[in-house]
């Protein structure tokens, strides 16, 4: 083999070595396969081009049209000029692909499914870092500048994997990068034959071995091998690097063994946004409990307990051996009133986290592997590379039950908790500060300025809630959400725990999963989409108290509800016990009459079905007017009867309220059924599978809704809720207009298509189709079962008297 296709081979096998550190990026390695075939043909295009030969210049020129050819025939072959010359469509196809791949990208959790923009963005940095490695290597013979694109190139993937195998990606990407550059100096070498050796020449100058010949490649060998040998073993001694460059990134795993150790202050909401935003809401974990009620079941990973003017993180802290059982939580009284749980966990086998999930407060837990115990924020953090993965683990935990009257009695906390807990940065602008004096003017104690911070966030200060709002964490992105009022779980959480530290009151933010939702086998399924961080306060008595300032995500305690006396609803829009209980006029009731299993279904309805249209004229005796006005009738009704049908339908199921509890039982659930159905009509399928809180949660994100309109799907699955569960539900009011106010924030949040086709050719209407597919099934049914009567109805014997 020539020095020159040598080296071309190298070049090549080296971008490809070098770019097997992409692979745990992504969930499917296909990618790898056709970035490979076509690093083969790059090369080998390259190579004819300097076999011909070509001016250097003019041979990279042709190995990157070749490439542009190659990258069009694989992604935009559709878009091209004869499926392979790259034209203004296929180039506008490559910026869409590119775009959808960077918002992927920022989406997707790692390892990402290999969506068509991610796999150009993989395939098409390969080649480009591969035109670069054969254009400096081999073109223009320098080998040594070669090793910065596979820098790059490795530097990307080590910056985004954090794996276990990352040290054997580093070694593949240096390997590869030495076989080139030894490829070079053997190629050099044999240009200028043999200077170096130490052979002896006979008397008339004759070389007596050529053995020696290959003597500098053997030591340019040795010297690699000693310097990957360096940088793999090197840091492993190196105490302060943890690790070193190989370790995985982020693991926040204890050093040391026995009672010593510690974890660093890493952040573990790198991907909560990302989690939140994932289009498939992957089960990270399930879970079986003998709680009897789930809704404050917060699975809690860590807590963010050091604010220092640039993010919330966990504090650097010394780790012990985990405690069986655990002490005691600090600052819990005994006369508070609490209930010990089981709690049984499987994570899945694809999430790994270092933090062990858990119910807060644990007071025992049953786990397998390295883990160590953090005493402060009460945590199990994975000790040298362990993770979830997998796992399966029991946890003894407490439901603290605090009341009102104990947090407000709350004595002061340690000083020393409240040095450490109450620490606010310099740079925190002072808008934060003052924002929660007005909020909280008026209250008393720490527990009301705690529930006035809360409710300013959730219920009374306008406040939106939008996971594709940038997750800035430091003390100007306070300032700037509290002036936006639009943001997710991390902005609630950060800036409640940053007013409540500057009015004095011990905070930090937790990190974690909400309940999730029960299954039909018993279980409770915790997913991607119920990742959240929210506020824990600290009460003298009670000890680290969990607050909710997110709306529409988790619950709100129920020592945080302030009780409000019957008639006298919190808010404007909250139902008021006067107006559900008068009865309606006008409108006679039918649910008298109406079973109770199809009353709770919402299949009964207080009003009759009208008639759409009639005429009373008997109609001119010529034919041809009839035909005109039929044909009239067919082109401009039919067409509008899905509409007229569906606004028939929506008249009916928010009508009247009804005379009797059940009418309102009814109406709750048809206000529902109409919910569901509108959100349908703009593209959101209903979810059967879904409770109604998720199904409004749903609703509420993917239609983008504003915070009225949220507001008003949140409380129609309340009253729905109610009517399903509660064992005396109360009637509420307005569902009607919460149901209207719904459809309006759908509309103006559609496209205009979009609202054309809701309200022209609604998709609920399909429902239509089914009742009818139902009834003569049903009919059906009774014929069948009339005729096997009618059959077995005995006949008597002929000649026989009546």
């Amino acid at each position: 083999m020539s020095g020159g296709a040598r080296l071309t081979l190298c070049a090549t096998a080296a971008t490809f070595m070098a770019a097997c550190a992409l692979l745990p990026l992504v969930d499917d390695a296909i990618w790898i396969v056709q970035a490979a075939f076509l690093l083969v043909v790059q090369a080998g295009v390259g190579a004819l081009a300097r076999r011909v030969p070509l001016a250097r210049p003019l041979t990279v020129a042709v190995q990157a049209l070749v490439t542009l050819l190659l990258l069009t025939l694989l992604f935009a072959n559709a878009q091209a000029i004869g499926g392979v010359l790259p034209g203004p469509e296929a180039f506008r196809h490559f910026g869409e692909l590119l775009q959808a791949g960077g918002d992927d990208v920022g989406r997707f959790a790692i390892p990402a499914p290999l969506s068509d923009g991610i796999r150009l963005m993989l395939v098409g940095g390969v080649l480009v870092i591969g035109l670069a490695v054969d254009a400096l290597a081999v073109t223009f013979r320098s080998a040594a500048p070669a090793g910065l694109p596979l820098l790059a190139l490795y530097s990307v993937a080590a910056g985004l994997s954090q794996g276990a195998t990352d040290w054997l990606w580093f070694l593949l990407a240096a390997g590869g990068y030495l076989l080139l550059l030894l490829a070079e100096g053997r190629d050099r070498l044999s240009q200028w034959g043999r200077v170096f050796g130490g052979t002896a020449r006979s008397p008339g100058g004759a070389v007596e071995s050529t053995a020696d010949a290959v003597a500098p490649v053997r030591t340019g060998r040795r010297i690699g091998a000693l310097a990957l040998g360096v940088a793999l073993v090197v840091p492993l001694a190196l105490p302060a690097l943890d690790g070193g460059l190989l370790g995985p990134s982020g693991t926040g795993t204890g050093v040391g063994s026995g009672g010593g150790g510690t974890i660093s202050a890493v952040n573990p909401l790198v991907s909560l946004q990302n989690s939140l935003n994932q289009p498939e809401d992957r089960e990270v974990m399930s879970y079986r409990t003998n709680s009897k009620n789930t809704q404050d079941l917060y699975l809690r990973i860590v807590s963010l307990d050091e604010f220092d003017g640039t993010t919330w993180r966990p504090a650097k802290r010394s780790i012990i051996d985990v405690p069986s059982p655990f002490p005691s939580p600090r600052g819990l009284g005994a006369d508070v009133r609490r209930t010990e749980i089981r709690t049984n966990i499987a994570a899945a086998g694809w999430y790994a986290q270092d933090w062990l999930p858990l119910p807060y407060p644990a007071t025992k837990v049953d786990i397998s592997g390295r883990w160590r115990y953090e005493p402060v924020g009460r945590t199990l953090v994975g000790d040298h590379n362990q993770t979830t993965r997998g796992k399966k683990y029991g946890v003894e935990s407490l439901i603290v039950q605090p009341t009102a009257e104990q947090l407000a009695n709350a004595p002061a906390a340690p000083s020393e908790l409240r040095r450490e807990f109450t620490k606010v940065p310099s740079s925190l602008p002072s808008i934060v500060e003052k924002t929660a004096l007005r909020v909280t003017e008026g209250a008393t104690n720490d527990y009301q300025r705690a529930v006035k911070l809360q409710d300013f966030f959730a219920v009374s200060g306008g406040f939106t809630y939008n996971t594709e709002v940038r997750a800035g964490s430091g003390s100007s992105a306070i300032a700037r959400f509290l002036k936006d009022k639009e943001g997710f779980c991390v902005h609630f959480s950060f800036s409640m725990a940053a007013m409540a530290r500057t009015l004095g009151i011990p905070a930090r933010v937790a990190v974690g999963f909400t309940p999730g939702s029960p299954q039909a086998d018993g279980r409770m399924s915790v997913g991607l989409r119920d990742a959240h961080a929210w506020p824990e306060l600290y009460f003298e008595g009670v000890g680290w108290t969990r607050f909710e300032p997110t709306p529409n995500r988790g619950t709100a305690p129920e020592y945080t509800r302030v009780d409000t006396p019957a008639g006298s609803p919190s808010n404007p829009a909250a139902p008021s016990e006067a107006a559900s209980s008068e009865p309606s006029a006008g409108q006679p009731s039918a649910s008298d009459n109406c079973p109770a299993a199809e009353r709770k279904l919402g299949g009964c309805s207080n009003t009759a079905p009208a008639v759409i249209g009639a005429s009373g004229d008997d109609g001119p005796p010529f034919g041809t007017i009839a035909l005109i006005a039929l044909g009239v009738l067919l082109v401009v009704l039919v067409p509008l009867l899905p509409m007229l049908w569906r606004q028939r339908v929506r008249e009916v199921r928010l009508g009247s309220p009804g005379r009797t509890d059940g009418d309102a039982a009814a109406r709750a659930l048809a206000a529902w059924l109409e919910v569901t159905d509108t959100a349908w009509d703009h593209g959101i399928a209903p979810d059967e599978s879904q409770t109604p809180r998720k199904a409004a949660a749903r609703i509420v994100r993917v239609g983008q809704l504003d915070q009225v309109a949220a507001d008003s799907v949140h409380r129609v699955a309340a009253a729905v809720e109610q009517v399903l569960y509660a064992p005396r539900p109360q009637p509420t009011a307005g569902l009607g207009d919460d149901v209207r106010r719904l459809h309006q924030g759908l509309h103006a949040k559609a496209s205009r298509s979009a609202r054309v086709r809701a309200t022209l050719a609604p998709r609920s209407t399909v429902r239509v189709a089914w009742s009818l597919s139902q009834r003569w099934a049903a009919l059906g049914a009774r014929w069948t079962a009339r005729k096997s009567t009618l059959l077995r109805r005995p006949r008597r014997p002929s000649g026989q008297e009546s």
